[in-house]
């Protein structure tokens, strides 16, 4: 039973791939022929928002966008539903003079939707969809981070994709950004039934040749000379028909390519333009660049000098704290009484500073004041013995 189930689950993961390629392989097709259908619609007619194939092309483009989008998680664990739009504000921020500001500053759409079909029509008018597109494949982290797996975003042929939106460039698209296209509330819908028509068409085509060649071919045999004169000038007036038809097709095509070939040059153009405006640009940032590092350079050999010349006279003063420790022990202290009075206190290496002078001053005072006090009591304690004990020396 579990050997069971896991080929079920294997079974069911294979055909939901399978599905996935067949889905993205046809929106891919359909993409081309919308594209190819605009481009022949633009040789006859302008393209805006009342053309069938341009409201074909919106819609494929939007479920190519929105191909396997991830929603956004809410705070409760619930998971809603995402445009397009979110996504392309943050892949497409870093395109040159780009138009998402303008977008968001638009009153009369406020969707996310909305502003995905306004911001569509907005960059086909600029012809630069093929841009915008190429720039958000560019970033592929902010793609995979917006896209689930198996997303035509993220395969190989999603390159394609802005190859052939490159050939909507040359066509003159005119839009309202207000009206009822850019209404948010109607789904993008595909209509398939064109493309059935033109492929069934050109099958019709070919298959009623292919009778018409194989009845001429039975039917010959039987004809006489004037059915087959007949037959000869009809078949030259088909051929003829056939070729103009041809030679129109031809040289629809050789417009179109002569656009395209325009249009290519004049990027070409803008790009060498742009490029030679960029070029001294770069080089004035290197030489800014090498400019800082030798600052840099200079700044820290000045910081490592000062540092080295810190630690010196740290070294300096640690050692003049030693001297003076060792100068105020008890064994190395001065008597008072023996510092004569023209004796000075000196320093080694400093001159004497105006609070030693004081001090000195007042030790030799102080010395002085002792002096003359032990002179005068010594003075007093010896003149009353001598007259005690002085004799009366004269005869009596």
């Amino acid at each position: 039973m579990a050997s069971r189930s896991l080929g079920l689950h294997v079974a069911r993961k294979q055909d939901a791939a399978r599905s996935g390629a067949v889905e993205r392989r046809n929106l891919l097709t359909v993409c081309r022929f919308s594209v190819k259908t605009l481009i022949d619609r633009s040789c006859l007619d302008t393209i805006d928002d009342s053309s069938p194939e341009f409201t074909n092309f919106v819609s494929i483009l939007e479920q190519i966008l929105s191909h396997r989008l991830k929603g956004q998680t809410t705070w409760f664990g619930y998971e809603t539903h995402r445009s397009f739009w979110d996504y392309v504000k943050a892949a497409c921020s870093k395109v040159s003079h780009n138009c998402i500001h303008s977008i968001e500053s638009m009153e009369n759409v406020r969707s996310s939707r909305a502003k995905g079909r306004a911001w569509i029509r907005l960059v086909l008018m600029e012809k630069r969809l093929s841009e915008y597109i190429s720039s958000a494949l560019r970033d592929f982290k902010t793609t995979r981070r917006w896209y689930e797996d198996g997303a035509i975003m993220l395969d190989e042929e999603a390159g394609l994709l802005a190859d052939t939106l490159i050939g909507l460039n040359t066509i003159d698209f005119s839009f309202c950004l207000k009206g009822e296209g850019l209404n948010g509330s109607c789904p993008a819908v595909i209509d398939y039934t064109p493309y059935l028509k033109s492929i069934q068409r050109e099958n019709s085509i070919s298959s009623d040749e292919e009778e018409l060649r194989t009845l001429g071919s039975s039917g010959s045999e039987k004809n006489t000379p004037e059915k087959m004169a007949a037959s000869t000038a009809e078949t030259i007036l088909t051929e003829q028909s056939s070729w103009v038809c041809r030679c129109k097709r031809l040289e629809q095509k050789y417009r179109m390519a002569l656009e395209q070939k325009c249009y290519l040059e004049e990027m070409v153009r803008l790009r060498e333009a742009q490029l030679s405006q960029v070029i001294p640009q770069n080089k004035a940032l290197q030489q800014r660049l090498t400019d800082t590092h030798l600052s840099h350079t200079l700044e820290k050999e000045q910081l490592e000098y000062i540092v080295l010349e810190l630690q010196d006279q740290l070294k300096s003063f640690q050692s003049l704290e030693q001297l003076s420790q060792t100068s105020l022990e008890p064994s190395h202290t001065l008597n008072l009484d023996t510092i004569p009075a023209s004796s000075h206190w000196h320093h080694h290496g400093k001159e004497d500073t105006p609070s030693l002078i004081g001090l000195c001053g007042s030790l030799q005072s102080v010395a002085s004041n002792k002096s003359l006090a032990s002179l005068k009591s010594s003075e007093c304690l010896a003149s009353p013995t001598t007259e005690m004990t002085s004799p009366d020396l004269t005869p009596s």
